[in-house]
Order: structure tokens, then C-alpha cells, then sequence
């Protein structure tokens, strides 16, 4: 596994590599897919992590529909974003305020689903390196459990990094065909419920260029099994380590019983591998209404394992949809990017993009010209991220791909 507390630098050689991945599988369509399909995807301005951020959610989910024909009677499951340990800060502030989703946004979402009518709210999140409960793990970012436990009339906790409580894994198919994976072993709480939820930071990737609601379904896969130190015969009982030797550089298998790669002999480098799990992952498991928190965030990466050039920024925007792929799409425009970018293109400088491979993939649609903007449109809410970080030598190169090291969240 790479350590994020020890993140490398862009060699000659990876930068090397990473052109030799493009060689190697191909060059993408540029054009998006008329057949992918869409979704409306509501937009909405929220300087602060106060009361409006309740008033913003609602006003945002009844301009897409209304909450209550998606919650109402079903077991809910909101995959929320803790990457790292809660010690690892960008300087003095927060982690809630650059890396992770904010307790705020998550409390009145709970709130928001309990009053639709939701029967059952499950916080769901692989706990970094730990199997302890995800509601101590929280007490340990200085967060109180006990709030968001009292948002809502039933809402329990689960950390699904291991088996938790459950006394099996549930194996999740990919439906048609697969790109790396044919299917994923998961804690059960992904099978069990009725409606998923992703909710995202409004972050960029090291390795996957941007991390919305789709890359934080990477965070669904317990290390028990797909870890640096999974057992090779079988799960491990605790999760070690992240999931860099399977995911990321395909050095090894996940666990004995649970179904390998389709194909050893492409290529073992992050850019290409990891956009493709992903894409597995949510197909696998797909999403059913994507939130994303950009409230306040990070530039320059996604952890504060990235770099000197992470920057604290304060975006001041809500983002949600009830397609993963249009909602992403309008979350990598607000960021000051191109969703229909292709690889060698910011944000996808050397990996191919995530949102491109999910379209070819009949997930969703990424091209804005296609997808219904709902509330602030999208020029008036844009937040372009690169020049917060970026050195001028940088952006004269039009490139920042001297900060990716090997992230393994």
C-alpha cells in the first residue's frame, strides 16, 4: 500500500508509464454518448455550514422532485466520505472543512429523509485502518454521533470495513460487461437497503483527477478483503492497510472466495486501473441520489497526505442529483473544469476520466448540454480550484502533475 502520510512525487519514469497506459488501452471517445441517460441536477449556493444548509437541501430536493418518492418506507443508506484518519489535517482547520463531508450537511440530510418518510437511515463508511465503530471513529474527528443519531427517528451507524454486524459479506454483481471487476464482496448494509445515497466532498484526485459522488463509492470496499494485508485464503478479521495492492497497482488478488480481476494482463498502473474499479464499483452498487458538499473544501488533492500545494477553499456551493454521473459532471463544471475532458486534460492529466468510462458505460451522461440545471446555473455558482494552487511555472505548463503521489483511500 502507498502511504498518504508519505506522498511521493511524479517521477520521469511514472509520467513515463502513465503515457504508455494511454498506448496501452486505447484512446477513449472524446464525444459523449447520445444514449447515456440523464438527469436533472440542482444547484445551489450555501456560504455556511448554519441552519440554511437545511433550507438549501430542502429547497434542492423538492426542485428534483421532492424527497419523499425516493426515501419514503426504504431503508436508506448515506455513504458518507471519511477519508484518512481525523488526524490528518490541512493545517489547523477541520477536517469536516477540507476533507471530510461536514456533520452539517449530513444531520439535516438525515433530517430531511426522516420527514419524507424514510423508515430505516444507515451512516455507512469503510473507517480508515480501524474496526472500531464508525460512530467512535467520528468522536475522534471531535464530532458528537449523538447528533446525527437524533436527526432522525431511526438512524444507526456502520462500519463497513469489515463484516460490522453482520456474519457474511454480500457479493454485488456487475451487471453486463465489467471493466475489471465482475463483482465486488461487500458489508451487507450495501445490499440491504433500498435506497443509496453518496455523499461527496467537492474535492480533486490525485489519482482519478476529481473524487464527487462516484469516487467516493471506492470507500464501499472493506480492506478485510480488498486490503494491502487482506488474508489470502480467506478475509482478514480486522481491516490493514488501504487497498493499494489490489486496486491501485493490481499486485495481488482480493482475499480466496471473492472473484479476482477478469484480466491480469492489463495494464498495473493507478490512472488506468482505478477510474475502472470505480466504474465497476457503482454499477456494481449503483447510486441513487448523489449529494456533494462544497461548502467549504480542499485544492491541489483530496488529503492533506497530497502535498504543500493543498489550499483551504471555500467554494460555497451544494450539488445534488438523482443520476451519479449528470451530478458529477456539474460538479467537476463548478470546479472550473471540462466534465467532457479526456485524458491529458485537466482535471485527467494522466488518468483516464471517470466520468467518460461511466458514460461508455450507460451510466449517465456527462455532457452539460444535455442535463437540466436546476436553481443557481452553473456560471453563476463556478469555483475554478487550479489557480488557488497552482505555482506560476505550473500554469504555464497548463498541468499539475507534480504533486500526484500513489493515494490509497
Amino acid at each position: 500500500m502507498g502511504n498518504p502520510m508519505c506522498p511521493g512525487r511524479m517521477s520521469r519514469r511514472r509520467l513515463l508509464a502513465g503515457m504508455g497506459v494511454a498506448a496501452a488501452g486505447g484512446v477513449l471517445r472524446a464525444q459523449g454518448s447520445p444514449m447515456a441517460p440523464t438527469a436533472p441536477v440542482a444547484v445551489a449556493k450555501c456560504s455556511t455550514y448554519g441552519p440554511e444548509v437545511t433550507a438549501t437541501l430542502d429547497r434542492m430536493f423538492d426542485q428534483l422532485g421532492g424527497l419523499g418518492r425516493i426515501v419514503k418506507g426504504k431503508t436508506v443508506a448515506i455513504k458518507v466520505n471519511l477519508t484518512g484518519l481525523p488526524t490528518m489535517r490541512l493545517g489547523y482547520a477541520p477536517v469536516e472543512s477540507t476533507t471530510y463531508t461536514h456533520p452539517a450537511v449530513i444531520g439535516a440530510a438525515i433530517h430531511l429523509m426522516d420527514r419524507a418518510g424514510a423508515r430505516r437511515i444507515r451512516l455507512v463508511e469503510c473507517a480508515f485502518l480501524t474496526a472500531e465503530p464508525l460512530a467512535e471513529f467520528m468522536l475522534r474527528a471531535g464530532w458528537e454521533p449523538r447528533n446525527l443519531a437524533n436527526a432522525g427517528a431511526r438512524v444507526e451507524f456502520e462500519n463497513t470495513n469489515f463484516l460490522g454486524s453482520y456474519k457474511s459479506y454480500a457479493r454485488l454483481m456487475v451487471p453486463g460487461r465489467a471493466l475489471l471487476f465482475p463483482g465486488f464482496d461487500f458489508n451487507r448494509a450495501y445490499e440491504e437497503c433500498d435506497v443509496m445515497v453518496s455523499m461527496a466532498k467537492l474535492k480533486e484526485h490525485a489519482t482519478a483527477g476529481v473524487t464527487l459522488s462516484i469516487k467516493n463509492m471506492f470507500g464501499t470496499t472493506p480492506c478485510t478483503i480488498y486490503g494491502d494485508q487482506a488474508g489470502e485464503n480467506e478475509p482478514s478479521e480486522v481491516p490493514r492497510g488501504g487497498r493499494g495492492r489490489v486496486f491501485h497497482a493490481g499486485e495481488r488478488p482480493p482475499s480466496k472466495g471473492s472473484l479476482p480481476e477478469l484480466d491480469p494482463t492489463t495494464p498495473r498502473i493507478d490512472h488506468y486501473r482505478i477510474p475502472r474499479v470505480i466504474v465497476d464499483i457503482v454499477k456494481a452498487r449503483p447510486v441513487h441520489l448523489a449529494i456533494i458538499d462544497g461548502i467549504q473544501s480542499m485544492a491541489g488533492g483530496e488529503g492533506a497526505w497530497n502535498g504543500p500545494q493543498l489550499k483551504a477553499v471555500s467554494p460555497g456551493i451544494l450539488v445534488a442529483g438523482t443520476n451519479a454521473v449528470t451530478t458529477d459532471a456539474v460538479g467537476t463544471a463548478l470546479m472550473g473544469f471540462d466534465p467532457m475532458a479526456e485524458r491529458g486534460t485537466a482535471p485527467f492529466e494522466l488518468c483516464d476520466s471517470t466520468l467518460q468510462l461511466a458514460e461508455m458505460q450507460g451510466l449517465g451522461t456527462r455532457d452539460l448540454k444535455r442535463i437540466e440545471v436546476v436553481g443557481t446555473p452553473i456560471k453563476d455558482a463556478v469555483f475554478p480550484y487550479r489557480p488557488h494552487w497552482l505555482r506560476p511555472r505550473q500554469e504555464k505548463m497548463g498541468t499539475g502533475t507534480n504533486f500526484l503521489p500513489r493515494e490509497v483511500l
